[in-house]
């Protein structure tokens, strides 16, 4: 069993759940339920995050997105975090997204940088604020410059750090400086995780706090362990990192989620298959993934 005590403790690994889906393209939920346990009871996850990047939330339905929550909520609840990802492209919408999430028992939200009408740093900090002002649950963002064409800039995340339930941030900016800078002036006890797995070490080392991770999904219990370890033995902590570094890197061989969802599949869940327009992985593509598994088990 977890160790969850309340919406702000959401530990330090979580896992960016995936979503399964049947043959005719509906959503699985037995199948996302029965991963969900999974991921938090054998792979060691702190939290998990529903409708992220990789649960293919640009393609899933609002009731789709709620009925998984509710899903996941019922089956781990009790025993680890469950975050919701509510952010979209409209501010409004985004707002209905959190107060639903809210309403069902999420225990915190997370909200994407706009994708697609690239806003100015202004509008950022005007659409995150309006949207926390919403909500009474902590709020995670989360900046992904490459899946939505705007960064969330050092400057405006300080502001919004003011915001007493915008408590932390996914930097998947990939920009270490960038995200070295957050460390150093966040505000005490706002939390810097990782949204690369390959570079959760390094955060670590700069005083960032965990991972939103990928790789969760199959090595958690491996990245749970490198994060356990590293204040007292980073050496340690850094040959892990570099067991898993192969695997990091076939996670991404094919736009995420579709390695990740294969590499699942041969842990034996059912949940291979994508949504149009994701495509399957080649055969190729599949034997890194494979190869890669099996490297670090």
């Amino acid at each position: 069993m977890g160790s969850f005590q309340g919406p702000r403790d959401w530990g330090r690994l979580l896992t960016a759940l995936l979503t399964p889906f049947h043959a005719d393209g509906c959503v699985n939920y037995s199948e996302a339920r029965r991963l969900a346990s999974y991921l938090v009871d054998e792979q060691k996850n702190d939290g998990l995050v529903v409708n992220g990047t990789t649960g293919e939330s640009a393609t899933l339905t609002e009731d789709e997105k709620l009925k998984l929550l509710e899903v996941v909520l019922d089956e781990v609840s009790s025993r680890a975090a469950v975050l919701f990802g509510a952010g979209t492209y409209n501010t409004a919408e985004s707002i209905r997204m959190a107060k639903e999430g809210e309403k069902r028992g999420a225990h915190g939200i997370m909200l994407v940088n706009p994708y697609y009408n690239k806003p100015s740093q202004e509008g950022l900090y005007a659409h995150f604020s309006a949207v926390a002002k919403e909500t009474s649950l902590p709020v995670l963002l989360y900046n992904i410059q490459g899946r939505t064409s705007v960064n969330l800039e050092t400057p405006t995340l300080l502001r919004l750090a003011e915001i007493p339930n915008i408590v932390g941030v996914k930097e998947a900016s990939g920009n270490v400086p960038q995200m070295s800078e957050v460390c150093r002036l966040a505000p005490h006890g706002f939390r810097v995780y990782s949204g690369d797995d390959g570079l959760t070490l390094p955060l670590l080392s700069l005083g960032g706090h965990g991972i939103v991770s990928v790789a969760g999904h199959v090595a958690g219990k491996h990245i749970k362990q490198m994060i356990e370890i590293f204040p007292n033995n980073p050496l340690k902590a850094a040959e892990i990192h570099h067991r898993l570094s192969p695997l990091f890197k076939a996670l991404f061989i094919n736009s995420n989620p579709v390695p990740v969802k294969y590499a699942a599949s041969l842990l034996g869940f059912d949940c291979e298959r994508v949504r149009l327009p994701l495509v399957g992985l080649t055969d190729s593509e599949k034997a890194t993934v494979k190869n890669a598994m099996e490297g670090f088990a």
